[in-house]
């Protein structure tokens, strides 16, 4: 829990500007930032930084730092090294779910809700352990949506439990990077959409 909702508010804070991103691309403002000499993802991402989200943050810090107190965790340098790759890690994860939504948007001039239903719900299921759902509904969230590599098979290292599902540890250590190939995946899609953008001409 404390993981997951530390990464998404660093995630939702610095997203803004991809959550208003239909809004631009209907009345033409994305035209401004493609004659700036600046990568139009990098622009969007530091166009409003919502410090609201703080409430998110620091809730899921507390429960963090609760946690690791109640639980007696033992902590070494790789699992400092660790947790906070996992953070960043599914942070980027998120921020690469709502860079898919905004790139919707290229074609359907809105940014689709229904992706909310995999940031938010997503959110929502990490917070679980991943052995309570269907194999179905684990697949998705391992290999289409890897919200588990950057949440559950990390934690399983720092609670040094064994997953009850199989996974070896050596993949446990190094499924966070999942994430960040997650957001690199999503950029170049976003690329693509930025080829196919076509100016409303006003």
């Amino acid at each position: 829990y404390g993981l997951v909702n530390v990464a998404f508010s660093l995630a939702d804070a610095a997203s803004r500007g991809f959550d208003l991103f239909g809004q631009m691309v209907k009345t033409g403002d994305f035209d401004r930032l493609l004659l700036r000499p600046r990568s139009t993802a990098l622009q969007l991402a530091g166009q409003e930084l919502t410090l609201r989200r703080v409430g998110r943050l620091a809730q899921g810090l507390a429960v963090l730092i609760w946690s690791t107190w109640m639980l007696h965790l033992s902590w070494t340098l790789p699992k400092l090294a660790l947790l906070l790759t996992t953070i960043l890690s599914c942070a980027s994860l998120f921020f690469g779910i709502v860079v898919l939504q905004a790139t919707l948007a290229f074609w359907t001039i809105e940014t689709l809700e229904i992706m909310n239903t995999i940031t938010y719900g997503g959110v929502e299921t990490t917070q679980y352990p991943l052995s309570i759902y269907r194999p179905w509904f684990r697949a998705f969230f391992i290999f289409v949506v890897p919200l588990a590599c950057v949440s559950y098979f990390p934690a399983l290292v720092l609670l040094e439990h064994t997953d009850p599902l199989g996974s070896p540890r050596w993949f446990q250590w190094i499924s966070p990077t999942v994430g960040f190939a997650f957001l690199f995946f999503c950029l170049q899609i976003w690329k693509i959409g930025v080829r196919h953008y076509r100016s409303t001409g006003s």
